[in-house]
């Protein structure tokens, strides 16, 4: 038996409860874990609070993050023993996911642990600062260096913001922080940002060209904020794309793009190819101060999940949830 937070929708409405399992219960999958630790992201928190429909069949157990050992396994990749990181691949939302003492997954879904970090550190990382990371690599790619100027991070103080301050930091770039929290300014400057900005300077709707500003940006927000992010964007700079806690909405001209020739690329973690996961936690191994972690991360037990998902949606939650699913 193992315990687990299973959501369920039927007759009786919509519910995310903690519950006892057998291990007869599990789906079908090539690897077996023992899972230490999962986190709670922003997909965690619609899942479990049901207020967006993420979760496309039931019984579900949420949790698209985990860390553990393995079990049990029949893929040639991975044995007994070994210890193994999950990100995304549709976990908790269409396959049973890390907020669970054990899960069963596809082996090809799995990562080595970085041995640069324990089972609790790559989930004080997660889902959250693998995609940070991946942001960090994509502007990079376009050739975003720290001596073109400055970068903005929007959302700063959630854990995608979090950890994407602290790496860009540590990288030698010079970050502005947005966030609606003014109460966090002096947290995100231990992270290392040097400028701390009001959201409502850049939620409002803007011009559809202001003043160059950004060499670069990482927007976890989306509507007006990803849009007056491109609109400030200098010439040739890019800006990174990957989350929607202000609106899936876009109401953004071309100006930026073909007149400053703004690039603005898409970050997906959930099916970003084997090959480009390793590299980002080879990268999140060297790049990142993990000593910093700890003040980006509060850790709960499995039961306490449910109670902080909603607090979670409300941007109530600073930096990283790690869950010990085994307290």
């Amino acid at each position: 038996m193992f315990n687990a937070i299973v959501i369920n929708k039927d007759e009786a409405g919509y519910r995310a409860a903690l519950t006892q399992l057998d291990d007869t219960a599990l789906p079908e999958g090539d690897v077996t874990v023992r899972v230490a630790y999962s986190t709670l992201n922003y997909k965690d928190g619609l899942a479990i609070t049901g207020r967006s429909p993420v979760v496309r069949r039931f019984p579900m157990v949420p949790g698209i993050d985990l860390a553990g050992t393995v079990e049990a396994s029949s893929h040639p990749g991975w044995q007994v023993g070994q210890a193994v990181v999950l990100n995304g691949w549709g976990v908790g939302e269409g396959h049973w996911g890390g907020l669970a003492q054990r899960a069963r997954l596809k082996g090809d879904w799995l990562v080595p642990l970085p041995e640069a970090f324990t089972p609790a550190q790559a989930m004080a990382i997660g889902t959250a600062g693998y995609t940070a990371m991946l942001c960090v690599m994509a502007l990079e790619r376009h050739g975003v260096t720290p001596e073109r100027g400055e970068v903005v991070v929007t959302g700063a103080a959630g854990g995608v913001g979090s950890v994407a301050v602290a790496l860009l930091s540590r990288l030698g770039y010079t970050v502005a922080a947005v966030t609606g929290r003014p109460q966090e300014a002096d947290y995100l400057r231990t992270l290392g940002a040097q400028t701390i900005l009001d959201r409502a300077e850049m939620a409002a709707p803007g011009k559809p060209l202001g003043k160059e500003r950004w060499a670069g940006g990482i927007d976890t927000v989306g509507s007006h904020t990803l849009a007056n992010v491109c609109a400030q964007t200098r010439y040739r700079g890019a800006v990174a794309a990957c989350g929607l806690a202000g609106g899936m909405d876009l109401p953004a001209t071309v100006a930026p793009f073909i007149l400053r020739g703004v690039t603005l690329t898409g970050v997906d973690s959930v099916m970003c190819p084997h090959a480009e996961r390793l590299q980002a936690w080879q990268r999140l191994a060297r790049d990142l101060d993990v000593h910093l972690l700890a003040s980006m991360t509060r850790e709960i037990g499995l039961a306490e999940a449910l109670d902080v998902a909603p607090a979670l949606l409300a941007g109530q939650v600073r930096g990283r949830v790690v869950v010990d699913v085994n307290r």
